[in-house]
């Protein structure tokens, strides 16, 4: 069992790290920099466009803060589940929609947000609010393309181990809205998006797949990623025909930094990783720790990155072997990718945590967090794990083998019976995952 003080210092941790990146607060900070756009444009309306995981709550934000009298239509956009009660004017519609694998509810709800840019002209504010899980929800595949294959083509990749920057120049390219197409579709309204970003980097162009920002990628750029991962043969013909037509010059690629269409576009980071992780370290200071923050960049496959971490702090606690030394707290964000070879129930936090637990069993001394900001890990309700030197122990003495669940991505059922789950619900926020690790001497 996780001594409850650590357990309950670790989850505080995180939750400091999560609260602090909460939506529609983040909205409300910007709220007076989009009236003085409205007014001072002397615009007429404001089309609200939000979609993501974090659509909801980003979207009430704005609604609540437009005074009366300014006339408010528009289009939100969420993963199942996401909505939570929330109510808006009858001029604002609310979809929900499948996430990681688009679904015919996003398609319908893309459609209703591209008919109403098409009625938008240079007297709309066109406020496009954009956070994480966007490009799988907004789904509306270019001419010749089904959404099965859109679907085919993103769980291909998922499966490959593809990363998300790489998944988004492919499916930038089999789409109707991404990739700056959204904003070219809202021309020549003007556009200001408030984006929530989920990305290593904070790149617009990757962040939901970068709907109103130039797109550096191209057609060749997305047929060189599905070499990589050894997929022209398995990705669906019209995929394939589609994106080699692209790349012959055969249609024309997605929109660049040079195209008149983002003259009247404004892209602005609300919250980000960085953001939390701050908190989170904050926090950690509060609880006693002495507390770092070395870096929010990290990515690759996930039990290699626990294993790199663990290593990190095993040595860590060698040197707090000494009396008087403060207990030590490192905070890490990124996102980790799983390639999938077996066939269990897991994401990519709870198989870190599971893979950390087995490079830290009997380690005593060292607690660990891994989750995701949004609550969700993968296709489980579960944000993420905690783990210590008693997980892999104790999991054994029940006649649980952590090794076999490792090999088959069966992290979630692991901790479902070991014990262990960290269970938020939906958070209404998405800034990637946390990675906590508290150490201390023994």
């Amino acid at each position: 069992m996780i001594p409850s003080g650590r357990k309950e210092a670790i989850r505080d941790i995180f939750d400091a790290g999560v609260r602090a990146v909460e939506p529609g607060t983040s909205v409300r900070e910007f709220m007076p920099d989009v009236l003085e756009a409205f007014s001072g444009k002397g615009l007429k309306e404001i089309v609200l466009i939000s979609f993501g995981k974090a659509a909801v709550p980003m979207a009430k934000a704005a609604v609540d803060g437009i005074p009366a009298g300014i006339p408010v239509k528009g289009v939100v956009l969420t993963k199942y589940g996401h909505v939570m009660g929330a109510s808006f004017p009858s001029s604002v519609a609310v979809h929900e929609a499948g996430h990681p694998i688009p679904d015919e509810a996003g398609h319908a709800a893309a459609d209703a947000m591209l008919k109403l840019l098409a009625a938008a002209d240079e007297n709309a504010l066109v406020l496009c609010l954009i956070s994480g899980g966007g490009s799988a929800l907004l789904a509306s595949p270019a001419e010749g393309i089904s959404l099965a294959d859109k679907q085919a083509v993103t769980d291909l990749l998922l499966k490959a181990g593809a990363t998300i920057g790489e998944l988004n120049t492919v499916r930038k390219h089999i789409s109707r809205v991404k990739g700056g197409q959204l904003a070219k579709a809202a021309y020549p309204a003007h556009v200001m998006s408030l984006i929530l970003s989920d990305v290593i980097g904070d790149r617009l162009d990757v962040i939901a797949s970068g709907p109103t920002a130039p797109d550096p990628t191209t057609y060749g750029d997305a047929l060189g990623i599905l070499q990589k991962y050894g997929l022209p043969d398995r990705v669906p013909p019209a995929v394939a025909r589609h994106l080699h037509s692209g790349a012959s010059s055969e249609m024309p690629d997605t929109p660049k930094k040079d195209d008149p269409v983002f003259g009247n576009v404004r892209n602005i980071i609300i919250a980000n990783n960085q953001k939390a992780t701050a908190a989170a370290q904050q926090r950690a200071f509060e609880h006693g720790y002495y507390a770092v923050a070395p870096a929010n960049n990290i990515e690759g496959e996930a039990r290699i990155i626990a294993e790199r971490i663990a290593h990190a702090a095993i040595s860590t606690k060698k040197r707090l072997e000494v009396p008087g030394r403060q207990g030590m707290c490192f905070i890490y964000g990124g996102e980790t990718t799983v390639t999938v070879k077996g066939g269990g129930t897991g994401g990519r936090n709870t198989e870190m945590a599971l893979a950390f637990a087995l490079k830290i069993s009997g380690v005593d001394g060292i607690t660990f967090l891994s989750g995701g900001t949004d609550g969700t890990d993968g296709p489980t309700d579960a944000a993420g794990a905690i783990v210590d030197a008693d997980t892999i122990p104790g999991a054994r003495t029940m006649g649980i083998d952590p090794g076999g669940h490792l090999e088959r991505n069966d992290s979630y059922s692991f901790f479902k019976q070991a014990g262990g789950l960290v269970i938020t619900g939906p958070t209404g926020t998405n800034v990637m995952d946390l990675y906590i690790a508290l150490i201390e001497a023994t």
